[in-house]
């Protein structure tokens, strides 16, 4: 199982488009969701939420005089959104303010140009790493983490047309921490074991000849294995 952090949960709500609200169209705020969970204590399951702060959305309209009647409580809903989804609940705010102060649309631009500018930069050295055939300031950009997720799924896609066996002991010993990335990684290890014939010993893991029935480094015998 991957985990993804929050940032990588960040880049690719980025990567996707705006909600609006079902009930008044207006474009959604995206939401820092807070530590302590404003629902049933369980948490949200994701880190960022889409948030109508229209106060002029029927939704928010209505809500203050229904909870008023049925609850007797002054608070009313604003529609929220789970990024990527077309899943719409409501959550319950009790003040006109109420959770404005988790929106992030201000950080999220800036966040966003220099994602874009990262990016950018990441795929400039990597055009460069083809004409020159660098696999080793390929590998530099995939396993550093700090790179953006797509530079580091092109990284792991071009190293397997240009990464030489050498390089599979540490892309089997890196954990990238996101399933799309490993599995771009392992396919790209089988691209490498596929030009220089080769595989590994299912005993001792090092890297043998695809033809070999006696592994050379533990001696034992990997013939139909």
């Amino acid at each position: 199982m991957s985990f993804e952090t929050k940032e990588q949960v960040l880049e690719t709500i980025l990567s996707q488009s705006k909600p609006k609200c079902p009930y008044c169209s207006t474009v959604m705020s995206l939401w820092d969701v807070p530590d302590i969970a404003l629902g049933d204590g369980l948490g949200w399951g994701t880190p960022y939420l889409y948030i109508c702060f229209n106060d002029d959305c029927s939704l928010y309209k209505s809500g203050w005089s229904s909870i008023m009647e049925n609850f007797a409580h002054r608070a009313s809903y604003r529609c929220m959104n789970y990024p990527g989804t077309e899943q719409f609940e409501c959550i319950p705010v009790f003040s006109p303010d109420g959770a404005k102060g988790q929106i992030i649309d201000d950080e999220v631009l800036a966040a966003e140009e220099r994602l874009k500018e990262a990016t950018k930069r990441g795929f400039s050295i990597l055009a460069d790493c083809y004409v020159s055939k660098d696999w080793v300031e390929m590998l530099k950009l995939l396993v550093d983490a700090a790179e953006p997720n797509r530079v580091r799924l092109k990284a792991a896609q071009m190293i397997g047309d240009f990464g030489d066996i050498e390089v599979i002991e540490t892309l089997q010993s890196s954990r990238f921490g996101n399933l799309k990335l490993t599995e771009a990684v392992q396919e790209s290890i089988q691209k490498i074991h596929n030009r220089f014939f080769t595989r590994e010993c299912p005993f001792c893991a090092e890297v043998i000849k695809k033809r070999a029935t006696v592994c050379k480094h533990c001696g034992k015998d990997v013939a139909g294995v």
